[in-house]
C-alpha cells in the first residue's frame, strides 16, 4: 500500500465537561463507520454513543456509510436534552407572564 492509499481523520466527541479527540489512519476507501470503529478501538471508552449517535463531518450531518476525505473531522453528536427553540419559547412566555404580573 502506498501513502496515497491511506488517509487521516479526526474523530471527536464532546460533553459539557470534556472534548475527546482520536486521530485515526484509515484506508483511502474507509467510511465514517470505519473511522468510528478505529477511534473506538483507540479510546477503550463505553461512555461514547458509538453506535446510536448521529454523526457529521465538519458540522454537516452524514451517514456512517459516507466516505470522509483526508483530514476530515468526524463528529459524534450528543442528543439534545430539549429543543433549544422550545426552551426559548418557554422563556419568552415566562417573561411575558412576569411583565403582565408586574403591571397589575
Amino acid at each position: 500500500m502506498t501513502v496515497s492509499d491511506r488517509k487521516h481523520c479526526l474523530v471527536v466527541y464532546a460533553t459539557p465537561a470534556e472534548q475527546a479527540l482520536w486521530r485515526v489512519e484509515l484506508p483511502a476507501h474507509a467510511s465514517v463507520g470505519d473511522a468510528l470503529a478505529a477511534a473506538r478501538a483507540q479510546a477503550g471508552r463505553d461512555d461514547v454513543p458509538w453506535d446510536e449517535a448521529d454523526v457529521g463531518i465538519f458540522g454537516q450531518p452524514c451517514s456512517r456509510a459516507d466516505v470522509p476525505a483526508e483530514g476530515d473531522r468526524i463528529e459524534i453528536y450528543r442528543p439534545l436534552k430539549s429543543d433549544p427553540r422550545e426552551r426559548r419559547r418557554e422563556r419568552v412566555r415566562l417573561e411575558r407572564r412576569a411583565a403582565r404580573s408586574a403591571k397589575g
